[in-house]
């Protein structure tokens, strides 16, 4: 995992507090998609848990892999009984046991590529799933957008992660479904949205702020006045309102496939 994709633990309780959590959609495009009961789940990166509760809440037995120890100490806080938590990074696991459903929510850009295909495929059995979903904010006020660009803009051009493949922005296919449609692993890749407009006050707007991996690598000084700068900014105008956030991401290994023992479609809903 990149350095960056472990700069969250130091602020791990902000991240479970101000990161807002998957809707009950996401499952059901998930289960939709494989088209039968899924029982067992592994997650690549689980963080303190936002996705994991939704899919262990619905009923699926999910073992919750994540690298840094502050963040999986925060996600064993609220884990249900049918989670078992793992300290480690995607590259470090092992095949093993497989699972009717592997995924990643927000994490899977920080995983290395080398060989992140087949290290997935070796994780599913049979007839399984591969899901990959985060949720994209936008802001839907205009006058607050530009508010926090200027505020950001002295430290930072903006504060996205790049597409791990260059694909760009306004493509139809996003990033992981343009590797993936090239991959010999998997087939049928889809992807969708889900939409939702959440509105949040500016302070914990702010809150979030400090949760997202750019400002993090800010040298302290900075993300202290680039926080402050944006907190001043958004209190001037309305109240921001998170919205729409995209999810999605399901996949099925080919038949044949080297690593995986199963046959079937690669879907994608990323």
């Amino acid at each position: 995992m990149s350095a960056r994709g472990l700069s969250f633990g130091a602020i791990a309780e902000a991240y479970e507090r101000f990161r807002p959590g998957y809707p009950k959609e996401l499952f059901d495009l998930v289960m939709a998609y494989a088209g039968r009961p899924i029982r067992t789940a592994l997650e690549i990166g689980a963080g303190t848990g936002k996705a994991t509760r939704l899919f262990a809440d619905l009923g699926v037995t999910v073992t919750a892999t994540e690298p840094d120890a502050a963040m999986l100490a925060e996600l064993n806080k609220t884990a249900p009984p049918n989670v078992t938590t793992v300290r480690a990074a995607f590259e470090d696991l092992r095949p093993g046991e497989t699972c009717g459903l592997v995924y990643a929510a927000a994490a899977l850009h920080w995983t290395r590529p080398e060989d992140r295909w087949s290290r997935v495929a070796a994780l599913l059995e049979p007839e399984g799933v591969f899901a990959s979903f985060g949720g994209q904010v936008q802001l839907a006020d205009p006058a607050v957008e530009e508010s926090v660009r200027a505020a950001r803009a002295p430290f930072l051009e903006n504060d996205e992660v790049p597409s791990p493949d260059g694909t760009a922005p306004g493509e139809e296919m996003q990033w992981p479904g343009t590797e993936l449609q090239q991959s010999p692993l998997f087939l049928d890749v889809q992807q969708a949205v889900v939409k939702r407009r959440l509105t949040m006050s500016a302070p914990d707007y702010a809150g979030y702020l400090s949760t997202v991996s750019a400002y993090l690598q800010l040298p302290r000084s900075e993300r202290q006045q680039a926080y402050g700068a944006d907190f001043s900014r958004i209190g001037r105008g309305r109240r921001p309102v998170r919205g729409p956030a995209g999810v999605g991401g399901a996949h099925k290994p080919r038949a044949g496939a080297e690593t995986s023992r199963s046959r079937g479609a690669s879907a994608g809903r990323w």
